[in-house]
């Protein structure tokens, strides 16, 4: 065969693999000899098809061509009769040593008896040769090694290993070259040729009027085998489509779905296959010119989008050699345009999962959580403006799917946030089927809620088809769908084989589309329609990518991670589906999915060992990097703002740092600024000059460092002095001026009707105070333990008024017991009201531990029965903590400062003694004069493993751990009078709920102590009730997932549940300050600390 017809063969075999006609293409292989597919080689040794291997093999070798052939032969037969052997399946091995061993018996007669001999042996594997002979996969492998060594050494297979380098798509691109050459030659040749058929010439009609010539292009058109060959239209280009697109349909990626070689020789001024046009005066001057930023990425060729791409394609003239110059330089492009510089720090409370900016507001920023609390951050003012935890809003309108799963398991992260374009609604997609849309932007209402997808779902994005805000979802089920504002579904995009990762949806002139990237490493591509997808590419890495394009919408970006940790970050070529270029810098191996951004058209950015990496998009090397002062993620997530001075990365202590550029800086200090002049009105303050005295001493161990630019910087503050009498010229911080933007109308809530409030059934007991209060860790349920040790559960159950099932003061739960009316009771001393009371929940709410002055009892929270008691007294149990990963290892706390651990597998008890231990630092509570030094401390962490919330009867205070330092204190004063009796973070440690001995309650913001809100005793205690003075909550608790829900256990047993009422939705409003007055209301202290 001819050098020429061997090539054709080549072209042939890579258009039957686009085409994925797979067995044909093996076929031709082993017919022609050309090329040894060593893939399909394994593939087929490795399942053990003998047959197919040995007939594969007969194209290019005999069994005695050479000894090499005969080798490998040998082992595939030996490999064949030992498993035949191995499955006691004799006749066949005989038949196997007759047929296919034999021919070897007369190169060497003794090998051959030698295995003749094994089917006398009752397992093969006596014979010592044979004895390491594992099974059947590990025998395979270690053949399938020796195989290709063989093959790779028999001079027979030499240049049939690799195949030739081809331009994608290179058969098609040759035949659309003849047909614009014979359109050339036609005497009248139409704009819009009408080729039908391939197998004669193609000759344009003669119109009814002389027409002058014009140049065309005929693009590579996109179809997929059809089911019958119909002929083709006539706008759907000359030839079946390219074979990477795998879709049935007549529209097409002008470059991926072609992957044309633009590369012309036809001296003639038509561009065969090129998908953008060539300016005269380029041709001179360049080789490869770069698409002008109009260049079409999709085409519609039976629509009037075909239309103008044909008008366009019209006036392009024929480029001899096609290369990519570098892009139009930026004047003065610096690292210093990047934003590099830590400005501030926000601390969500919970892992942050994705982010995005407001289109058009460039300091508000969305965060979505892995709790599915979605947050709504004004960065200028460090101010969380809204935060949203996850519920379900309609569970009647969920599929029976997803409420399926969700009684399961209601656990719910946040998979992805973004804005819309025009910045008006903001959707959220969640790890479990749903997608809730809010209209915004900063009051965010609820619009609508998808039960979109089965399964997680993985991205959302926002697309504008036929002029239409839709939004765009994908997921684990395989499939893309596009939904309307009410939430039909318009479109459902099936063809991917795995989960989708992620979605990226975009517009030339009018030509829409969207890519999809799916975890098996595929690339597609699909028009608004039902017909399919039309790319099918491999993502480098073949694993989780995430693609992007420049703000301009001009080069395409993507960014992503192979299974085995190696890293890609690559520029696509969109005219040939192909890389352009891969950028450098990766170091090591990652042990998740990085993250990337673009901004500005010049800068791609990078999270990746525990820093931000930075490249120009125009050169492959890393151009700088900054670690954002430490405290960054492994892996961390990063976003940029429309204009690319703000950068939002996330941290590991569940916060996100915005860095900027020095037009980022001044940005947010606009926004402080003029928030600031705004509340310039005096605030009045009470100052109490009394002095201090040291009284109580507990130890605070450090547990990692502080971030100073945090809103809650180290102080010494107490009621307004500064007990270190500092002056008043100490430097504002941006974070000092952001405490006092936080302007919230304090709200005095007296009557009942303003907030709803359930008092759990059965729980009035004056002989038995609640002294700890938890909620179960699924959100469903109360438990209380009492001063007598007996504990009582109360659970919500799912139904039409409650369909989440979950705790909520609007419907009344049941007191759970078993049906064998056990109770589940503590051993208690006869002094038991000198007790502290201590409980623990293992994290499924399977068990639950406490003790009230005497053993420690573990519970089965189905049965109520004791399933072990342990630790008598002396000393006493004080604390109890179950290991976040083992309900079986139990940490209890004594009086005597020790701490044991528990293992309640094997009964075994190991002691630490506190004494021992290296104190870090301790701190040295400051109390008002004349206060003994009396009464119990609490801590309790921020949600940031960072700050201490400590609580005693004499104030409210902030701790840095890693300091041991005051942060902010707030003392009883003005409305709230009384000694604290209880307090306790919300969920994500927003706000602090303290309850008072004189049975008022106080809302404060976490970061400050601001006071938000005063709720009464009358609120919750009926007037007979709150008659008796000594009726207070004993005991606070807050919910785990509703920030602004909590429950007080009172000294006369009952136990209550308090939320705002739906009318609010939240305690205490955030108002605008002027002139002084917060809309007609006058600005009272709500804080200790000065301004």
């Amino acid at each position: 065969m001819s050098s020429l017809s061997r090539e054709l063969v080549f072209l042939i075999l890579q258009f039957l693999e686009e085409e994925k006609f797979k067995e044909t293409v093996h076929r031709l292989e082993q017919e022609s000899g050309y090329f040894f597919n060593m893939k399909y080689f394994e593939e087929k040794s490795l399942a053990g098809e003998w047959d197919e291997v040995e007939k594969y093999l007969s194209g290019f070798t005999k069994v005695d061509e050479n000894r090499y052939s005969m080798k490998i032969y040998f082992e595939v037969r030996k490999q064949k009769y030992l498993e035949a052997l191995d499955r006691n399946d004799r006749a066949k091995a005989v038949e196997i040593l007759v047929k296919d061993l034999k021919v070897f018996s007369t190169f060497n007669e003794e090998l051959y008896k030698e295995i003749t001999h094994l089917l006398t042996l009752d397992n093969f594997r006596e014979n010592e040769q044979l004895s390491k002979y594992g099974d059947t996969k590990s025998a395979r492998s270690i053949m399938l090694v020796e195989l290709k060594k063989l093959i790779e050494a028999n001079p027979l297979f030499r240049e049939k290993l690799v195949l030739p380098t081809l331009k994608a798509s290179r058969l098609r691109t040759l035949i659309n070259q003849s047909l614009n050459w014979q359109h050339q030659l036609c005497k009248n040749p139409r704009p819009n040729p009408d080729i039908k058929t391939l197998f004669m010439d193609h000759s344009c009609s003669p119109p009814n009027g002389a027409r002058a010539s014009t140049p065309v292009t005929l693009p590579v058109a996109a179809l997929a085998k059809p089911s019958t060959y119909a002929p083709l239209g006539a706008h759907g280009g000359p030839f079946p489509p390219a074979a990477a697109a795998a879709a049935a349909n007549a529209n097409a990626l002008a470059g991926w779905m072609s992957n044309a070689n633009p590369s012309l020789s036809v001296q003639s001024p038509v561009v065969a296959a090129s998908p953008f046009p060539v300016q005269p005066s380029q041709v001179s001057g360049l080789k490869h010119p770069r698409p002008p930023s109009n260049a079409l990425g999709m085409i519609d060729y039976q629509s009037s989008d075909h239309e103008q791409l044909m008008k366009r394609l019209r006036s392009a003239q024929s480029v001899d050699e096609v290369s990519y110059p570098p892009h139009p330089q930026h004047a003065s492009w610096s690292p210093d345009d990047l934003p590099r510089n830590v400005a501030c720090t926000l601390r969500q409370g919970s892992n942050v999962i994705s982010m995005d900016f407001h289109p058009s507001h460039p300091t508000l920023l969305a965060v979505g959580c892995s709790n599915g609390e979605i947050t709504l951050w004004e960065a200028g003012l460090r101010e969380r403006l809204v935060s949203k935890p996850f519920k379900v809003w309609n569970m009647s309108n969920c599929s029976v799917t997803f409420q399926a799963a969700f009684v399961k398991d209601s656990s719910m992260s946040v998979s992805r946030v973004a804005w819309s374009p025009d910045g008006n609604f903001m959707g959220v997609a969640f790890t479990k089927y749903l997608v809730h849309l809010y209209q915004g932007p900063t009051d965010l209402h609820q619009h609508l809620e998808i039960d979109a997808h089965v399964g997680n779902v993985n991205d959302l994005a926002f697309s504008h088809p036929n002029k239409q805000l839709c939004v765009i979802t994908c997921g684990d089920d395989k499939l893309i769908k596009v939904w309307d504002l009410s939430g039909r579904m318009l479109f459902k995009f099936e063809g991917h084989e795995a989960p989708v990762y992620s979605i990226c949806p975009h517009q030339k002139e009018n030509i829409q589309f969207i890519f999809s990237t799916a975890v098996d490493g595929k690339i597609k591509a699909w028009l608004y329609d039902n017909v399919g997808s039309r790319v099918d590419y491999d993502a480098p890495g073949q694993w989780c990518t995430t693609m992007l394009y420049s703000d301009d919408g001009n080069r395409l970006f993507s960014c992503g991670t192979s299974k085995d940790g190696e890293s890609f970050l690559v520029e696509w070529n969109e005219s040939e589906g192909a890389i352009k270029r891969t950028y450098s810098g990766f170091r090591k191996k990652s042990s998740d999915i990085v993250q990337f951004d673009t901004t500005r058209n010049h800068f791609l950015a990078v999270g990746e060992e525990n820093q931000i990496k930075f490249w120009d998009m125009d050169n492959t090397n890393i151009l700088t990097s900054t670690d954002a002062e430490g405290g960054l993620l492994t892996l961390p997530r990063l976003r940029f703002n429309k204009e690319g001075n703000l950068l939002a990365v996330t941290t590991a202590d569940n916060g996100v740092k915005i860095l900027a550029n020095a037009e980022g800086l001044r940005s947010l200090r606009a926004i402080e600024t003029r928030s600031y002049e705004a509340s310039r009105a005096p605030i009045e303050m009470k100052v109490s000059g009394s002095s201090m005295v040291p009284n109580i001493n507990p130890t605070i161990n450090k547990v990692e460092r502080m971030d100073t630019s945090s809103p809650a910087r180290p102080t010494h503050i107490l009621n307004g002095n500064d007990s270190m009498a500092r002056s008043m010229e100490k430097r504002r911080s941006l974070d000092d001026v952001s405490e006092k933007n936080k302007r919230w109308e304090l709200a005095e809530i007296v009557d009942p009707v303003k907030c709803r409030v359930v008092t759990m059934p059965e729980s009035k007991d004056p002989a038995n105070k609640v002294a700890r209060l938890l909620y179960t860790n699924s959100g469903s349920g109360i438990l209380a333990l009492g001063s007598n040790g007996v504990q009582k559960l109360w659970k919500w159950s799912r139904n039409e008024q409650n369909p989440s099932g979950k705790a909520t003061a609007s419907v009344v739960p049941q007191h759970w017991q078993p049906n064998s009316g056990l109770l589940m009771t503590n051993d208690v001393p006869e002094n038991f009201e000198e007790a502290v009371p201590c409980i623990a929940l293992s994290k499924n709410d399977s068990y639950v531990m406490s003790a009230c002055g005497g053993k420690v009892s573990l519970f089965n929270m189905m049965t109520f029965k004791v399933m072990t008691t342990f630790m008598p007294p002396p000393p006493v149990s004080t604390f109890l903590s179950f290991h976040p990963l083992d309900n079986n290892i139990i940490a209890i706390g004594m009086e005597d400062s020790t701490i044991h651990i528990y293992n309640v597998r094997v009964d075994e008890l190991c002691f630490w003694n506190m004494d021992v231990w290296d104190k870090r630092k301790s701190v040295t509570l400051q109390l008002p004069a004349g206060k003994a030094p009396l009464g119990d401390t609490q801590v309790q962490f921020y949600s940031d493993q960072v700050r201490l919330l400590v609580y005693h009867e004499t104030q409210l205070a902030l701790y840095d751990a890693a300091k041991a330092e005051c942060i902010r204190q707030w003392m009883p004063q003005d409305v709230l009078p009384a000694p604290i009796s209880c307090a306790a973070y919300s969920a994500s440690s927003q706000l602090v709920y303290a309850a008072f001995t004189d049975g008022n309650i106080g809302v404060f913001d976490a970061d400050s102590l601001k006071l938000r809100c005063r709720i009464a005793m009358s609120v919750y205690l009926s007037q007979a009730s709150s008659n008796s003075q000594t009726v207070y909550p004993l005991a606070l608790t807050a919910h785990l997932h509703e920030p602004y829900q909590f429950a007080v256990g009172l000294t006369d047993g009952s136990v209550k549940v308090i939320e705002p009422s739906e009318a609010e939705g939240k305690w205490g409003v955030l108002v605008p300050v002027d002139n002084g007055t917060q809309n007609g209301w006058t600005a009272t202290s709500s804080t200790n600390n000065p301004p």
